[in-house]
């Protein structure tokens, strides 16, 4: 009877113990549903920043929970909700902000249609930016252009304009264009 008491009145401290022994095993579940949501090959790197995302907003939620337990008011939490829900919207939508990269990041992501190593042409009006996707970061995407500049375009961006995903490099086609004269030259002489 007194241990039964003893522990009632431990409740918070219970609460928070099984809140951090469950944590390591809700990671490894967020993992696994993880690896069954993005089809296809997964560059290491990119799939590691996604868990490390995730799992510090799964860590944001088990502490509001725990926040709840050890008695912060409720209304203080909505307010918290509601801003983190208004950042959430500004995320998806203002253009140039560091929330919205991230969001279009755990986005190409989970779309996983572009990854490293594929050729792409962004198209930005009558402009484009033509290379190698080298990396795609937390808030941008690293292309490597034919002549071996690096041009980092931001996921935001990525996400919104027009993307072709080519068959080769532009180089390669030059190589293979002069190759083929060259051919057709030797052929010609004789």
């Amino acid at each position: 009877m007194a241990l039964l008491e003893s522990i009632l009145e431990q409740y918070k401290l219970i609460v928070t113990l099984i809140v951090v022994l469950l944590f390591p095993f809700l990671v490894k579940l967020q993992k696994k549903l993880l690896a069954n949501t993005v089809k296809g090959r997964i560059d290491p790197h990119r799939q590691h920043r996604a868990e490390l995302l995730l799992t510090s907003i799964l860590a944001i939620v088990l502490l509001c929970l725990v926040l709840v337990f050890w008695g912060i008011e409720l209304r203080g939490l909505l307010v918290l909700g509601s801003s983190l829900f208004a950042m959430l919207g500004v995320a998806l939508f203002a253009a140039w902000s560091l929330l919205s990269n991230l969001t279009s990041f755990l986005l190409m992501f989970i779309q996983n249609d572009c990854r490293v190593g594929y050729w792409v042409r962004v198209i930005d009006g009558a402009n484009f930016v033509e290379g190698k996707v080298v990396e795609m970061g937390l808030l941008n995407v690293i292309l490597e252009t034919s002549d071996g500049h690096r041009v980092l375009y931001p996921n935001n961006l990525f996400v919104v304009r027009p993307v072709m995903i080519l068959n080769r490099s532009l180089r390669e086609k030059k190589k293979l264009y002069s190759t083929r004269l060259i051919e057709l030259k030797k052929r010609n002489t004789r």
